[in-house]
């Protein structure tokens, strides 16, 4: 489903040229639950940035979904982000003044998705993810884990090829981070959505089915469990 071949990306900072990334290739079949680790500066997040057509690369080929992403213009990029990939990040990125249900169900109104449709399919999702009673809350009425809980179902309601999470627990206890990851794996059973993360977090790299370690910006290793 990813094809990510010989990919370099380098920065400027100041005066100095960082080398992000330096010829990594990856494939991810449908459906797959992995990790990418490593120390940081290793790389990790410049890769997850640039699967999620976030970044581009400076060199070499990302194929997602039989699409050439580095061939297409801003704004059908932005439309292939809105209706393929779906995101989870650390800092949960929930909109303030919208209660978790208008959150989740915003994403169904970008697409175009009538009224009806968007209700049935924002209930189900945030009762699957264990919000149910809670749709009303914003989310500084929510705990860290409840507002990842509203990451994950806004990421899985418009049923994306690919989510991808950066840091999904870093802002999380250890029991909280756990039952955040107990639930993505479930939804990744349940939809046969692939799921990439980028962590530092042993937690997730042994919850991971294929674990990719970088390191100065070149895959180290490439493990199935």
């Amino acid at each position: 489903m990813i094809q990510v071949k010989d990919v370099e990306r380098t920065y400027v900072a100041g005066d100095t040229k960082v080398h992000a990334l330096k010829g990594v290739s990856l494939s991810v079949k449908e459906g797959e639950f992995l990790s990418i680790a490593g120390p940081s500066g290793s790389g990790k997040t410049t890769l997850l940035n640039i699967i999620g057509c976030i970044d581009d690369a400076d060199k070499g080929d990302v194929i997602i979904d039989q699409v050439d992403v580095r061939s297409k213009k801003p704004d059908e990029l932005a439309v292939f982000r809105r209706e393929k990939l779906g995101f989870v990040f650390q800092t949960f990125n929930l909109i303030p003044v919208m209660s978790a249900y208008e959150n989740v169900e915003m994403v169904l109104k970008l697409l175009k998705i009538s009224d009806a449709e968007a209700r049935e399919r924002t209930m189900a999702i945030l009762k699957e993810v264990g919000l149910e009673g809670m749709e009303d809350r914003r989310p500084s009425r929510l705990s860290g884990g409840q507002q990842q809980r509203v990451a994950i179902a806004r990421a899985l309601v418009k049923n994306p090829t690919l989510v991808l999470a950066d840091e999904p627990t870093a802002n999380l206890d250890s029991v909280t981070g756990k039952a955040v990851l107990d639930i993505m794996k479930a939804m990744n059973k349940k939809y046969g959505t692939a799921f990439i993360f980028s962590t530092h977090d042993k937690m997730v790299m042994d919850f991971a089915e294929r674990l990719v370690m970088l390191h100065d910006g070149k895959i180290e290793s490439d493990k199935r469990r």
